[in-house]
């Protein structure tokens, strides 16, 4: 987990408004209405490099690279956020089911669900839609999308996760 604070405060309006334009149907489907996107056919299954992967809204580190695995499932996994306070858990009851929904901390979109299945140091299975992100490579400057300045904007470097 990274040792580096982020600002958490919600974007304003006009700034949601503005990330929201940007988006195309299914990414506006997931991300807002808590959809999911099929198995096997996300952007980042098989991404392996090191980097950060961030809100495909508002750009806050939700993963490091280094915690990326391959469940078998068809969606990226992970073992761990990037740092402590940047998912939000939400119970989630839909399709007769009983399961723990993450979003972005700080925008509120969806980016999937976490599961106790798990490989170990966590023992648990971030399961999250390929279109819910975006990487950074190591070495990159991470996207600072709400004009933040400091800490984003700067490279990805060596941080524990990246």
């Amino acid at each position: 987990m990274s040792d580096t604070t982020f600002d958490l405060t919600p974007p304003t309006e006009e700034q949601m408004t503005h990330l929201i334009a940007g988006l195309d149907e299914q990414e506006r489907r997931v991300l807002l209405e808590h959809g999911t996107e099929a198995p096997f056919c996300g952007t980042f299954l098989n991404e392996k490099r090191e980097g950060v992967f961030t809100c495909r809204l508002c750009g806050l580190p939700l993963f490091g690279g280094g915690t990326k695995f391959e469940s078998g499932t068809g969606w990226p996994s992970f073992t761990a956020p990037f740092a402590d306070g940047h998912l939000s858990y939400i119970r989630d009851t839909s399709y007769g089911m009983v399961r723990t929904e993450i979003v972005c901390a700080r925008c509120g979109a969806h980016q999937g669900h976490v599961f106790d299945d798990g490989p170990p140091p966590t023992g648990q299975r971030y399961c999250i839609n390929s279109v819910s992100l975006a990487f950074t490579p190591k070495g990159e400057p991470l996207p600072d999308r709400l004009g933040r300045g400091e800490p984003e904007g700067m490279a990805v470097g060596d941080r524990p996760g990246a």
